[in-house]
């Protein structure tokens, strides 16, 4: 279960607000969570706190296919995006670096405290509740595991030895 506090954004939030481009070139993932929705948020890094959930609209995560825009946001802190709908690219890039999504039509107030059970779909704001896409099982363990690098490590070194997580 995921709790934190709602970090609320419109529709198309684009991924040169969710990270500028000037920052691209760094492979320093504290340097990118220090630019995190810089384009949109300017104070976003600095209040963003561990386990925070954004809470988006349609379309997060359009324009270009950057891998740093949700490895900016899971080092940022946010424990989780919630939005009406994502951008195909980002969705899996997000899943890929390990930052969860749910795709919900949710109404949060900023500040407001999210809940998100991910293996349910299920995301609770202020007393109501909203049921969302719920994630394959692959999908999940892939985010359990860290995400997919991570969990392709745990599956070789499972074939290594022989357990069945690594038998493909």
């Amino acid at each position: 279960m995921i709790r934190g506090k709602a970090w609320v954004y419109g529709d198309d939030v684009d991924t040169d607000v969710i990270i500028p481009g000037p920052y691209l070139r760094t492979k320093d993932v504290r340097e990118l969570a220090c630019h995190a929705m810089e384009g949109l948020d300017p104070d976003f890094a600095k209040k963003v706190r561990p386990g925070d959930v954004i809470v988006a609209g349609k379309n997060f995560g359009c324009g270009s296919s950057r891998e740093q825009a949700p490895l900016a946001l899971r080092e940022a802190g946010v424990a989780c995006v919630v939005a009406k709908s994502f951008a195909r690219i980002f969705y899996r890039n997000a899943i890929n670096v390990g930052l969860p999504v749910v795709e919900a039509d949710v109404v949060a107030l900023q500040g407001e405290v999210v809940e998100v059970d991910l293996s349910a779909g299920k995301v609770t704001v202020g007393g109501a509740t909203y049921l969302g896409t719920r994630l394959p099982e692959f999908l999940l363990a892939i985010l359990q595991d860290g995400g997919l690098v991570p969990h392709r490590r745990r599956e070789m070194e499972g074939a290594k030895d022989g357990t069945k997580e690594g038998a493909a």
